[in-house]
């Protein structure tokens, strides 16, 4: 059972872990015993409210296929089992940052304070650039 809110708990029939041959580090001991870990998640098909899977949908993360399945491969730890932890909690934090709704942007327009100082700027840079011109006699 993966705990992703308070409201939100995935059970663990929804996700599949696949251990498979991990690459780096882990010396004579990695062409032996699979450590890393392929987790798929099939948004469509999983218990989450339909507004978050259709944020997920919409996330153009690169984890997430055209189907709509999640696919994350774990394999930075020497262990399947840390590397197991891993691969839930990026998928967790994954459907976390789904979740968040950004406040919506609302335009301001800027003080007369600093359209007037923008101004005299523009105005003393002119004349410094005037009084480095040649002078016509």
């Amino acid at each position: 059972m993966l705990v992703i809110s308070s409201d939100i708990v995935l059970p663990d029939n929804e996700w599949e872990l696949t251990a498979v041959c991990s690459q780096g580090k882990g010396g004579q001991n990695v062409n032996k015993v699979s450590t890393a870990i392929h987790l798929r998640f099939d948004i469509n098909a999983s218990s989450l409210p339909d507004w978050v899977k259709a944020r997920l949908l919409q996330s153009g993360d690169s984890r997430i296929t055209k189907e709509g399945v999640v696919v994350i491969k774990a394999q930075s730890e020497r262990s399947q089992e840390r590397n197991r932890d891993e691969a839930l909690s990026r998928l967790a934090e994954l459907i976390r940052k789904a979740m968040i709704t950004q406040k919506p942007r609302r335009p301001t327009r800027p003080t007369r304070g600093s359209l007037e100082r923008r101004l005299e700027t523009k105005a003393k840079r002119s004349t410094i650039k005037k009084n480095r011109q040649k002078i016509d006699v």
